[in-house]
C-alpha cells in the first residue's frame, strides 16, 4: 500500500517523509511512503498526505500549477473516499475559502473559511504574538477522533501560523488549543482529517498521531 505525500513546491516533505517512514519502521506497517507531484501516482494510492506552509493563495496556486493535480485528489478523496491527512496549509487548503491578502477560494470539503487568528492576551494580560509559533496542548472538541487517540494532557504539539480554519459545522472541529482564546487545532470529516499543529516536528506526540492515521480506516 502506498501513502503519497504531495510534492507541489509547498511543505516540509522531507521531514513529514522521514517521520512516516519512522512509524513504518517502528510500527511494522506495510505502508511504502512515496513523495511525488505525479496526479497518477496520487491517483493509486491508498492515503494521502497533503503538507503546506506560507500564504493559503500561493499554496492553491502552486497545486494548480500541476495538471490534473487538484482533480486527482478529488477523486481519490471525494469519489474514492481514500483517508486524506492535511497539514497545517494543507488542512486549511480543505476550507471553502481562504481570508489571507483577499478571498481565495479552496477545496470546499469542509465548509468554513480560514481566517486571521485573533490571539487576545496571556495569563498576565501581555498581547501575544503573531504568529502563533510553540508547543501547545490539545482540547478535544467532541469525542476524541481515532487519529487524535492516545494523546495525554501533558502532550504538546507544535504550532507555527497565523491563520486557522473556522469550521461551519460544529461537528468538524476535532480539537482546539488555546491562545488567549480557542484557535482551532484539528478538523475532520468522513474520510477527511486535518491538523494546524505539525505532526512531523511534535516528536513522540506527532508520531503517535501520524500512526493512527496509518491505521485509521473510516
Amino acid at each position: 500500500m502506498t501513502l503519497a505525500i504531495i510534492d507541489y513546491g509547498s511543505g516540509n516533505l522531507r521531514s513529514a517523509a522521514r517521520a512516516l517512514e519512522r512509524v513504518v519502521a517502528e510500527t511494522g506497517s506495510s505502508h511504502r511512503i512515496e513523495v511525488t507531484a505525479d496526479p497518477d501516482r496520487v491517483g493509486a494510492a491508498e492515503r494521502i498526505v497533503l503538507p503546506g506552509v506560507g500564504a493559503f493563495a500561493d499554496c492553491r496556486r502552486g497545486l494548480e500549477a500541476i495538471d490534473g493535480m487538484v482533480e486527482a485528489l478529488e477523486h481519490q478523496v471525494l469519489t474514492r473516499a481514500r483517508p486524506f491527512l492535511g497539514i497545517c496549509v494543507g488542512m486549511q487548503l480543505t476550507a471553502e475559502t481562504g481570508h489571507e491578502h483577499g478571498a481565495t477560494a479552496g477545496f470546499g470539503w469542509i465548509p468554513g473559511r480560514v481566517v486571521a487568528i485573533e490571539p487576545g492576551t496571556d495569563a498576565q494580560g501581555r498581547a501575544l504574538k503573531v504568529p502563533h509559533m510553540g508547543w501547545n496542548r490539545l482540547a478535544p472538541a467532541r469525542s476524541r477522533h481515532p487519529v487524535l487517540d492516545g494523546l495525554d494532557d501533558d502532550d504538546h504539539l507544535y504550532f507555527v501560523h497565523s491563520f486557522h480554519l473556522e469550521p461551519a459545522c460544529e461537528r468538524d472541529l476535532l480539537a482546539t488549543t488555546d491562545y488567549g482564546g480557542p484557535v482551532t487545532a484539528a478538523v475532520g470529516r468522513e474520510t477527511i482529517v486535518g491538523t494546524q499543529f505539525h505532526p512531523e516536528k511534535s516528536q513522540s506526540a506527532g508520531l503517535r498521531i501520524l500512526a493512527n492515521f496509518l491505521r485509521w480506516r473510516p
